[in-house]
């Protein structure tokens, strides 16, 4: 879809989660966007979709109870609010419409990568215990399920919020 100039190129973050959100003490309310030295040009659906992936899930990256692990749908519609009333305006229909795919996109992507990294002997990520790589790879799986279970919620919540008339 790229290549077809279907999705274009946009300025991304690339490492775009919470906690790289700078947040006010008092208020709660976000600052700013740090980490930047991963902005380059991407796609805007790869931002979304690292958000969600680590946004919805209520437990830490390493979780070991998998069924603790569990998208929060509440918190996908907060994101969808919130991502499209400040980027809504210049999203084209295609990125709009790919909001839930790229969410399991990413989600799966990462979690080869920790499963590869795991085979290979910890190389990449920092590890704490042995398993660490292969404990996070199974979130990431775990919560491509449950995106997938919940996937035709997640549509009419992007569909509701992305094409609703402006009164």
């Amino acid at each position: 879809m790229q290549a077809r100039g279907l999705l274009p190129e946009r300025v991304t973050h690339n490492d775009c989660k919470l906690n790289n959100v700078m947040l006010d003490d008092v208020t709660g309310q976000g600052i700013c966007v740090i980490d930047l030295d991963t902005v380059m040009p991407g796609l805007t659906l790869y931002d979304f979709g690292d958000m969600c992936r680590t946004a919805t899930c209520p437990t830490v990256e390493d979780e070991r109870d998998l069924s603790k692990v569990e998208m929060r749908m509440e918190m996908f519609e907060a994101l969808v609010g919130g991502y499209l009333a400040s980027a809504g305006g210049f999203l084209n229909s295609m990125e709009k419409d790919h909001l839930v795919f790229c969410a399991k996109l990413i989600t799966f992507e990462i979690g080869i990568r920790f499963l590869a990294d795991h085979l290979v002997g910890d190389r990449y990520y920092k590890v704490h215990r042995p398993g660490h790589s292969a404990d996070r790879a199974r979130v990431q799986f775990k919560m491509v399920e449950s995106f997938e279970r919940n996937e035709a919620a997640m549509r009419e919540v992007v569909q509701a919020q992305a094409y609703r008339e402006v009164v």
